[in-house]
């Protein structure tokens, strides 16, 4: 009995795949206020940083982010995002995940195997390009070697930056700054070894339960991040707290499962709109710019 339960479930969750990418292949992009899989934003939000006082801690503002934020390409197992990087930072994405694969020092950006046709100097170019344009702004970095087990990219990221922006960019610190300290600034969020080049990645609150093994675990996916949210708002105010909201699975694609959890992200805050709150940041696939808008509005 308890086999062919099982056989059951395994034929429903091949039936919900089947059926989510022929709902994906034979719809149009879609815009919706908490999701898009467009080209670009709904509408841009590129200098929302300079309505933040300069004495308060990064660790108090409610910011949204991106996860695996190069990853357009690669198909439904792989892609996470639609917009490129510079329209991210227009919409208000303050916090970027890379990921980038170490080949004999060149450093180029992955999602797992798939490539995302550009490298570690095409990000800094971008980001610093930004930054000298709205230099009111900051913006986090979560860098993290993948497809690669090196475990040692510290020597390649110092000649990129050296080649590719300049050591005036970064935040060197791993203290939590100011606003007004890092404005105009890169702050890397540091998930490998090395000296320090920034604040270190594993030093943050993180909530990052990614695994969603089919669209019937979407809900306890949503129950983990909503928990964090929640610890955040009342938690460490000198701590940098990070819920993500994005999930994936064999069973459940990344913008299957970021259309049914950004909704939700979108009506818990929606609810608590009205005074500033502190959620940290959060960590998204596919946003929408009216999401990422309610995201800064808590500030």
């Amino acid at each position: 009995m308890k086999e062919k339960i099982r056989s059951a479930g395994h034929v429903i969750n091949w039936v919900m795949v089947v059926f989510g990418v022929l709902e994906l292949t034979c719809t149009k992009a879609i815009q919706k206020p908490h999701f898009d899989d467009t080209p670009t934003p709904e509408f841009h939000n590129p200098s929302w940083m300079a309505a933040i006082p300069n004495n308060r801690s990064l660790s108090e503002i409610t910011l949204p982010g991106t996860h695996n934020t190069m990853a357009l390409f690669g198909g439904v197992l792989a892609q996470c995002q639609s917009w490129s990087l510079a329209l991210q930072l227009e919409a208000g994405v303050r916090l970027i995940d890379v990921r980038v694969r170490n080949v004999t020092g060149n450093l180029t950006i992955h999602h797992g195997m798939a490539y995302q046709r550009a490298h570690f100097g095409d990000v800094l170019q971008v980001v610093s390009s930004f930054l000298r344009r709205q230099p009111t702004e900051a913006v986090l970095m979560r860098l993290r070697e993948e497809f690669s087990e090196t475990d040692d990219i510290y020597g390649a990221v110092v000649s990129y930056i050296q080649s590719y922006a300049n050591w005036d960019l970064l935040w060197q610190s791993r203290l939590v700054p100011t606003m007004g300290q890092v404005r105009g600034k890169l702050i890397v969020l540091q998930d490998f070894h090395g000296p320090d080049l920034g604040m270190r990645y594993r030093s943050l609150d993180i909530d990052d339960k990614w695994k969603v093994p089919t669209l019937l675990h979407v809900p306890e996916k949503w129950q983990s991040v909503q928990k964090h949210l929640e610890a955040a708002e009342v938690g460490n105010k000198d701590r940098l707290f990070l819920s993500y909201a994005s999930g994936a699975g064999l069973f459940a694609f990344p913008s299957f499962v970021a259309q049914r959890v950004n909704v939700q992200l979108l009506e818990y805050l929606t609810v608590r709109m009205g005074k500033p709150r502190r959620f940290g940041m959060i960590s998204m696939d596919f946003p929408a710019a009216p999401l990422l808008q309610a995201i800064i509005d808590f500030n």
